[in-house]
């Protein structure tokens, strides 16, 4: 089994595909599976130029954020459920990687909100990264729908 898929892997670099085409991260909530553009259901990151500040550091949340998530998915190619389109044409989903939501990991993390506008799933993950000061919730920070709104 470890041959055929070693010999996968090796005619997809060599047809130029390779994983990036498979997947690609974009930010914390927006990944390319397969070309389609999946943006997470019912959750916010921060945006990739979003600086948060814990003490007197300057930390760039966006991509700490984007970077967890990287590092969550790992080799795993991530099991996406649609929940429909949004006015951008992307798809909305709640992805998994071994069944575990990566919305719900980030938001428990504390390097993504529960978007109440749109969902009200993740507020319990978010209460307990909020408790625990987790993430983001340990630095002075926007949310990201206030960033984007002053940072346009």
């Amino acid at each position: 089994m470890k041959k055929i898929f070693g010999i996968i892997i090796l005619s997809l670099f060599w047809l130029g595909i390779g994983f990036a085409d498979i997947l690609r991260v974009i930010d914390g909530d927006t990944i390319i599976l397969n070309g389609e553009k999946i943006r997470f259901l019912g959750i916010d990151t921060p945006e990739l130029k979003q600086i948060c500040t814990q003490g007197n550091q300057k930390v760039n949340c966006g991509i700490s954020a984007k970077m967890l998530l990287i590092k969550k998915i790992g080799n795993h190619t991530p099991e996406c459920v649609s929940g429909g389109k949004d006015v951008y044409k992307r798809t909305l989903a709640e992805c998994f990687v071994n069944k575990e939501s990566l919305s719900k990991f980030l938001v428990r993390s504390g390097y993504a909100f529960a978007y109440r506008k749109y969902s009200k799933k993740f507020i319990i993950d978010e209460d307990f990264a909020k408790t625990n000061k987790l993430g983001m919730w340990a630095m002075n920070f926007q949310y990201p729908w206030d960033f984007r709104r002053y940072h346009k």
